[in-house]
């Protein structure tokens, strides 16, 4: 019987602060958990074995959430391809082997879609791992992802622990980066169409032809998911999180630009690539869990528009360069 977390129970979120990270610690002080641990990176390096150790053995968490990781968009992947795979596979390394060595009861490894192939069949379904070749431009990233994988199921093999693994889809919400040189394409969207909209800027240009389909998951949703799929999913293979459903690019700017209230002109520059045509889980698995995404993009895209404001003018958003705070 798969181990439950209850208001007693010790969870330690790696990663608290991120994206990720702060949904779940979100979602476990909903369900009433007191006792969430969380690290910044000044207080302990993830990378860094010894503190690691240090850190698993005096505070010894039942539960573990492994959110944290180097993440970014096309332009930080390219830029930092060996920072992005010795980063991620350190990490793994570290939180897996000191959740062995001091009894964790159970363990979940957040992954990514991008594990998958760059043709693989729509939707993608979990069998399709490793199965053709990964999308060259987040290569080294996906490969430490696989890597934590199959660690997981190794060490459920070989020590009997109990590590299950998950593939977010793309996903937005509250406290994302908003840094146009490392942020994914909604935080990008986001601020570019703020900044536009600011500015008054008669016209904001956006790279490619809009026709490409992709699939995004308001961060709160996939926290639920996180905890409904530890209280009852056990097994070594992954397991795809994510809406089932997906848009168009051009059908996400639009929403975009709607919720960020800019009306002026949309430009495209199909000069730009494309990217993947489609990209697209297979969520049947996570349907047959009992456990249904609940946020509409343009709700989820509201509420992160909010929270952006909100971050802006508390001084905390994550921005890169300056940008005007709300008036």
């Amino acid at each position: 019987m798969t181990p439950t977390m209850d208001r007693r129970s010790k969870v330690y979120v790696a990663g608290h602060r991120g994206l990720v990270g702060s949904a779940l610690v979100r979602a476990l002080r909903a369900r009433g958990i007191e006792r969430v641990l969380g690290r910044s990176r000044a207080e302990m390096d993830l990378m860094d074995t010894a503190a690691v150790n240090d850190f698993f053995e005096r505070e010894k968490p039942e539960f573990v959430f492994l959110g944290a990781a180097r993440v970014g968009g096309i332009l930080a992947n390219n830029s930092f391809p060996a920072d992005f795979i010795r980063e991620n596979l350190l990490v793994e390394l570290n939180v897996l082997e000191a959740a062995r060595l001091h009894g964790v009861r159970k363990l979940m490894l957040l992954g990514s879609s991008c594990i998958y192939p760059r043709n693989a069949p729509q939707p993608m379904k979990e069998e399709y791992l490793l199965t053709g070749i990964l999308e060259p431009t987040n290569e080294p990233y996906a490969i430490a992802k696989i890597a934590g994988i199959k660690m997981c199921q190794a060490y459920n093999r070989q020590h009997g622990t109990n590590y299950i693994s998950v593939m977010p889809t793309n996903l937005y919400g509250p406290g994302d980066n908003y840094d146009l040189a490392g942020s994914h394409v909604i935080p990008a969207l986001i601020r570019k169409f703020h900044d536009a909209k600011t500015a008054g800027d008669p016209e904001v240009v956006v790279w490619g032809s809009g026709t490409p389909k992709r699939e995004f998951m308001f961060v709160d949703d996939l926290a639920d998911a996180c905890l409904y799929v530890m209280d009852r999913y056990e097994g070594s293979d992954p397991l795809n999180i994510g809406t089932g459903t997906d848009v168009t690019i051009r059908e996400l700017v639009e929403a975009v630009a709607e919720a960020v209230g800019y009306s002026a002109c949309i430009a495209w520059d199909s000069s730009k690539p494309d990217g993947t045509p489609r990209k697209l889980l297979d969520v049947s698995r996570l349907d047959a869990l009992g456990w249904r995404a609940r946020t509409s993009l343009r709700d989820g895209l509201r509420a992160t528009y909010d929270s952006f404001l909100r971050e802006l003018e508390a001084g905390i958003a994550r921005l890169g360069e300056a940008v005007a705070a709300p008036r």
